[in-house]
């Protein structure tokens, strides 16, 4: 078993996905949500990305139970919301092993190792090539 990450009496997750890093800290409180210290309905005008970020707590009936503090830098904002995500279910199991189980069943744990594929020389993208000309 690994040993939880406190820092300053908050439990500690670290999401990623794609080029978004999320900085995640837990403590119980009332749920309140707070992403660059900005509130999250501000930081997350779309009801969509609101719901991923909030998923972990869902899963195991614990929202509203615990305060949320977020550093999230890098991405567009839906990858931001799937990085917070991610960090929040690594901080939640931080705070209690026995969650690990079913968050990694709900695919919370892991992460989205998938990124955006580089340019090769001499085509116009990762994949596509220039039109081929016979004559």
């Amino acid at each position: 078993m690994a040993k939880p990450k406190v820092i300053n009496g908050r439990f500690y997750g670290t999401g990623k996905r794609k080029t978004a890093v999320a900085r995640v800290f837990l403590k119980e409180g009332e749920g309140k949500v707070t992403i660059n210290k900005r509130s999250f309905d501000d930081y997350f005008p779309r009801e969509i990305l609101r719901m991923v970020v909030e998923q972990p707590f869902q899963v195991l009936g614990r929202a509203g139970k615990y305060d949320v503090e977020v550093n999230v830098a890098g991405g567009g904002i839906a990858a931001q919301a799937q990085a917070i995500r991610h960090g929040i279910a690594r901080a939640l199991v931080a705070s209690d092993e026995t969650l690990k189980g079913e968050l990694k069943r709900a695919g919370y744990i892991t992460r989205d190792a998938r990124k955006k594929e580089r340019k090769k020389p001499g085509q116009p993208g990762a994949r596509k090539k220039f039109q081929y000309s016979k004559r």
